[in-house]
């Protein structure tokens, strides 16, 4: 028997959104409690939550549902590859406060908070590889961050079928690499669309050990320009919502006017998140196809380095 788990899901205990940050939005409104009913409800096993920076959602689900035997406590930590300064975002599964303290001095230099997790002997997984890169330093030091992490994320939610194709067969470059799935959800309507599945895990001890042995699998759909502004304009309504005094709030009376002001001033430009979703898949689909053409020169010598630092 399989068992699943959507292995990359938000809360709003997400950070606020890069965009527009004087509006303070989250790039999630989805309350921890609608996110494990929601997996649960679509068939995923086990639960988690891989919100950026914080564990506040699981802390939150955990303190409500103390004795929840299928839940795992993740996060996305958000790191910086120090060659060309390039955001790497990383799955952490089996996270603890005290490991989350310990790695948010290390995250400007990823390969220091991967020496922690190596420590702590946690499983985690590189997110959307590549999703960052934009020629900031040669692929063949970019690709140095292959040689030390034990699994890619190669089917996102968020990500073309191309992006992620390509991910998988970057996955299988060198043995030993776990494959694993998550939806990159922002909103209750992707979650649990995209996962990662496990034979025979009847406990999350088991499923993180199938994880480690590299005996999963990912499933699920692919991303679009469709899936991704379908998820932006639901965080619009529910950051409008908030405004109107609707679910989770951040703001003081008087700002909260001031930002519903400038969303309703707005309203007739809501059609620029579809057209931005639209040109930024175009845009990943042609670095896709000029990655695909660097990794194919690279890959025999890059393929043996990586080998050889595995062997050691």
């Amino acid at each position: 028997m399989m068992t699943r788990a959507d292995l990359h899901v938000h809360t709003w205990h997400s950070t606020q959104s890069g965009a527009l940050k004087f509006l303070r939005s989250r790039d999630c409104y989805s309350a921890p409690e609608d996110v494990y009913d929601t997996a649960r409800a679509r068939g995923m096993d086990f639960v988690t939550f891989t919100d950026h920076d914080s564990l506040d959602g699981c802390l939150e689900f955990l303190e409500r549902h103390p004795d929840a035997t299928d839940f795992i406590c993740g996060e996305e930590v958000s790191c910086r590859f120090p060659d060309g300064d390039i955001e790497v975002h990383l799955g952490v599964y089996g996270m603890t406060e005290a490991l989350h303290r310990d790695l948010q001095p290390l995250r400007p230099n990823v390969f220091d908070v991967i020496a922690r997790l190596q420590q702590a002997d946690v499983f985690f997984a590189l997110n959307h590889f590549l999703h960052f890169y934009r020629g900031q330093t040669p692929l063949d030091t970019y690709l140095r961050l292959l040689r030390d992490v034990p699994a890619l994320e190669v089917r996102n939610g968020a990500m073309l079928p191309a992006h992620n194709a390509l991910l998988e067969r970057s996955a299988r470059t060198a043995p030993g690499w776990s494959a694993i799935g998550g939806s990159d959800a922002h909103t209750l309507r992707r979650v649990a669309r995209t996962w990662t599945e496990v034979p025979g895990a009847h406990t999350a001890d088991a499923f993180l050990a199938g994880l480690r042995a590299g005996t999963c699998r990912p499933g699920g759909v692919n991303g679009s320009a469709l899936a991704i502004s379908g998820d932006v304009y639901g965080v619009v309504g529910r950051y409008m919502a908030s405004l109107a005094g609707i679910g989770r709030s951040d703001h003081a009376p008087l700002a909260r006017v001031a930002c519903a002001a400038f969303s309703v001033a707005s309203l007739p430009f809501q059609f620029i998140p579809l057209l931005v979703a639209i040109v930024t898949k175009t845009r990943e689909r042609r670095q896709v196809i000029r990655l695909t053409e660097a990794l194919e020169s690279l890959e025999p010598r890059v393929a043996g380095a990586i080998a050889a630092q595995s062997a050691e």
